[in-house]
């Protein structure tokens, strides 16, 4: 057996691993809303950063980027553009979630199920900060996803 020369980190069974992981997490957050379109626009327009066209655009969009590019790192296709696209998402996400807790806007994330969950001002705020913290740790993964196959360019994307 031939051993890796790279860090642990850089490993190809670590990043197969998170490539993995983070394909899937993609592909379940996006079949959802794809699902049932109108319910994720509602959760889009309650952020209150776009116009009400944009919205309905991104609502029908978004899912389909997720799932491609998720289904691009379960395959391993195109490997370093899927986490190019996972980690843009990923900071559009982290952006309107932030600028949304800064305003004390409590609004329900929408990233698994885009169906409104009632619950008090206090606890979807707390949501929005734990939901942050996931995003930034997903961004990490992303990381480890691009470092780790940096140098592969057979269907590397």
């Amino acid at each position: 057996m031939i051993e890796d020369p790279r860090p642990w980190w850089l490993s190809s069974w670590l990043s197969i691993r998170v490539q993995l992981g983070l394909g899937a997490l993609f592909v379940v957050a996006a079949v959802p809303k794809i699902a049932d379109p109108p319910a994720f626009a509602h959760m889009v327009y309650n952020y209150r950063l776009l116009p009400g066209v944009a919205v309905n655009v991104l609502a029908l969009v978004l899912p389909w980027l997720e799932l491609l590019a998720g289904g691009a790192l379960l395959l391993g296709f195109w490997k370093r553009t899927a986490a190019r696209t996972t980690g843009l998402l990923l900071l559009i996400f982290i952006g309107a979630l932030s600028v949304n807790l800064a305003r004390r806007n409590p609004v329900n994330c929408g990233c698994f199920d885009p169906h409104a969950i009632d619950k008090p001002r206090a606890e979807l705020l707390a949501d929005m900060r734990w939901t942050i913290l996931r995003d930034v740790a997903m961004l990490a993964l992303v990381a480890q996803v691009m470092a780790a196959n940096g140098r592969d360019r057979r269907l590397a994307g």
